[in-house]
């Protein structure tokens, strides 16, 4: 897949996933800029910088911050062609009727709005570029109603019409905007909540990874808006 030379910049990084889609690129030769919340947790997580590394520390709710960011990396690399929108988060547990202000507002700012802040940021100047490659993770579940997941699964669903919306908006400008719907990632995490489960039929993070460097290749150039099911091991 032709991914070299490319410059890739992944929020959330620091994270799992992050990590794993980090390596995913790095191992095909593309430039890195990496976004979390301090230098410190992404040296932590992900080794040192170095010519091919890029740390660029932000709140993803923060326009401004994201837009620094942004400069940064076009500063170090000359541009930026392939946004991974990988900052997300998980929380259940209430019937909607019950659901509180503040769990419907952590779950559309951390799944959608960072998404929303990223695009802002990053679209601008692909567009003056040619084009690009944008992938953003919603998820499985997001496909249809769950009882005590409604903020959830509103919010992941927001990114999957937002992705098929920047597509239809975004194929004339050479822009690919696809996402990948994943079920239960394998993580640390969620093996500590769930430890009577089976995480080998678990979504493994490197093969998410591998999953979306195709849809940020030349290879996935004719796809656009989709939103594609990782599942796991059958």
């Amino acid at each position: 897949m032709t991914t070299s030379a490319k410059t890739v910049l992944i929020t959330g990084a620091a994270g799992n996933l992050g990590r794993a889609i980090a390596a995913a690129f790095e191992a095909r030769g593309a430039n890195l800029v990496l976004i979390g919340r301090t230098k410190e947790s992404l040296a932590a997580a992900l080794g040192a910088e170095s010519d091919r590394r890029l740390f660029a520390t932000a709140d993803l709710l923060d326009q401004a911050a994201l837009d620094s960011a942004v400069r940064l990396a076009r500063s170090r690399f000359g541009r930026v062609d392939v946004l991974c929108n990988i900052a997300g988060g998980f929380r259940m547990g209430s019937p909607v009727h019950e659901t509180s202000d503040a769990d419907w507002d952590f779950l559309m700012d951390i799944n959608a709005r960072t998404m929303l802040h990223a695009v802002r940021a990053v679209v601008p100047q692909m567009i003056d570029a040619g084009g690009g490659k944008i992938v953003n993770v919603g998820a499985f579940t997001a496909q249809k109603g769950a009882a005590q997941m409604g903020a959830y699964v509103a919010a992941k669903s927001a990114v999957v019409r937002l992705t098929e919306t920047m597509a239809a908006e975004l194929r004339d400008r050479n822009i690919n905007v696809n996402c990948v719907l994943p079920t239960t990632i394998d993580t640390p995490e969620n093996r500590a909540a769930m430890p009577k489960a089976d995480p080998s039929r678990w979504v493994a993070p490197a093969d998410l990874a591998n999953v979306i460097v195709f849809l940020a290749s030349d290879e996935a150039r004719a796809i656009h808006g989709a939103a594609l099911p990782v599942t796991g091991l059958s």
